[in-house]
């Protein structure tokens, strides 16, 4: 399937924003009607769907509901953007319903944000082609401390294309607030070391349930070089390891020419008799024959880079815990 990129956002265009997996509680709407002012700001015309300012179940609908809206807005010829506010957790029921072949015959729109909307993105890249962007979620606009990774989206949408991007120095939890910790992308095996491919990825969580479907078939994506990017939200170590060691066994990793793994935001080992996430990594991918860098600016441990699915993709990751990204469309 070949990668088709969507073109740059232009002032006037018109970005819809539906919750297809969960929905903003109303004690939020103060935080979602902010990051629409941003958008509005821009100088873009916001589309509010129905399903994004309520939360039952685990989610801002019923699936029936999620599905026609976001149907409606992926075919809408006036729509140029789809951005749901956040992830969660029940956006695989969507997939069975989506037309991926006729979406393939359309023009790429932008789809952007991570987590479980990763379940989405993922397939749109892999059986339409559409290029899609992993980074912060509408819901982080607002948020001055999220301005590194913030920026980083908004330049990918008003460009085409994310710019080069290295680490940034400092990172912070969400279950230690008040705190930064000093940031510092590595090789698993340590030293240094660069890998070149098309980028693929996205949260594990939500795409270690897809291997085995139609929705998550690496094979032909893998004739030329692939870089899989991969986020762990909320799994424990011995989670880790059986997400990772299933998606080996499904062959995901075979072939690649680099794998990449953000920062855990998932808990650490509870004593020292437990297995611990570093642990798990080796159990996992021990002896995988390219490159594995770990703690890199993806996903739930923020801030972090915006990867473009589909994008030629360049990782250096120097000895001395920096690195530097860069993406661009053709090899």
């Amino acid at each position: 399937m070949p990668i088709r990129f969507p073109a740059r956002l232009q002032p006037g265009d018109a970005i819809a924003v539906t919750a297809f997996s969960s929905g903003v509680h109303p004690q939020l709407h103060g935080r979602l009607d902010d990051a629409l002012n941003e958008l509005r700001a821009r100088g873009y015309r916001v589309v509010e769907g129905e399903c994004l300012r309520d939360e039952k179940h685990d989610a801002s609908a019923p699936a029936a509901a999620r599905l026609a809206e976001l149907r409606h807005f992926l075919f809408d010829p006036g729509i140029r953007a789809i951005l749901p506010p956040w992830g969660g957790e029940r956006a695989i029921e969507l997939l069975p319903g989506l037309d991926f072949a006729a979406l393939a015959e359309l023009p790429p729109k932008w789809v952007a944000g991570f987590s479980d909307v990763s379940t989405l993105m993922a397939p749109l890249t892999l059986r339409a082609g559409w290029a899609t962007l992993h980074g912060p979620n509408l819901m982080d606009l607002p948020l001055k401390d999220r301005a590194f990774g913030n920026e980083a989206l908004l330049a990918a949408l008003e460009t085409g294309m994310p710019p080069a991007q290295a680490q940034h120095d400092r990172y912070w939890r969400w279950d230690e607030p008040g705190r930064q910790f000093a940031n510092r992308v590595r090789l698993l095996n340590g030293g240094a070391g660069k890998m070149e491919g098309r980028l693929i990825g996205g949260c594990l969580d939500v795409l270690a349930s897809l291997p085995g479907t139609p929705y998550f078939d690496l094979d032909a994506f893998k004739a030329e070089p692939a870089i899989l990017y991969l986020e762990n939200c909320e799994l424990a170590p011995c989670g880790v390891l059986r997400a990772l060691a299933g998606l080996r066994l499904s062959g995901a990793l075979d072939g690649l020419a680099g794998l990449v793994l953000g920062r855990s935001g998932g808990p650490d080992a509870a004593d020292g008799d437990a297995l611990g996430y570093e642990g798990a990594l080796r159990a996992a991918l021990d002896g995988l024959p390219y490159p594995v860098a770990v703690d890199a600016d993806i996903g739930h441990v923020p801030p972090q880079w915006s990867l473009l699915n589909g994008a030629w993709a360049t990782l250096e990751v120097f000895g001395e815990g920096e690195a530097r990204l860069a993406q661009r469309a053709a090899r």
